[in-house]
């Protein structure tokens, strides 16, 4: 079943994952994306003000738009993301992590300009095993309107 604009409602959407980061992981992401000292040396990540060797924030912006895709993403009527309203890193994404994705819908709104779509903003938490949250993400999303799905 292919998800609609009209499937999304403001609330708890969906909880995804669990997604296991390894040490090898964060290191090889560090090394193409981000060779920062901390996400490469654990010698280095020690010194630092994350205490240790942590992933790139960037990569997981990109682990969680894999949860994303793999959760619901792929089975919707996308029409893609305007932009990114916030994201905010506040803890460091460790070797080990078994990361969940929390996905809320903050609002819904039918596109002023194309009646085809409509605006889906959800709000995103990644959280640690744990329950530590690592991060919070807002982006609205365009999906197109049930009567336009052919």
């Amino acid at each position: 079943m292919l998800l609609t604009f009209e499937d999304f409602s403001p609330g708890h959407f969906g909880t995804f994952g669990p997604r296991h980061v390894s040490r090898d992981e964060i290191i090889a992401f560090a090394k193409v994306y981000d060779p920062q000292p901390m996400h490469l040396d654990d010698e280095a990540a020690s010194k630092s003000m994350l205490n240790g060797l942590s992933g790139s924030g960037w990569h997981l912006c990109s682990l969680m738009m894999r949860m994303l895709y793999d959760g619901f993403v792929f089975k919707t009527a996308s029409l893609g993301a305007p932009g990114v309203n916030e994201v905010r890193w506040v803890a460091p994404l460790r070797p080990g992590d078994d990361l969940t994705l929390d996905v809320s819908i903050a609002e819904t709104r039918p596109s002023s300009s194309r009646p085809d779509m409509g605006i889906v903003v959800m709000d995103y938490t990644i959280r640690n095993a744990k329950g530590e949250p690592l991060l919070f993400a807002q982006t609205p999303m365009m999906i197109r309107r049930k009567a336009f799905v052919s």
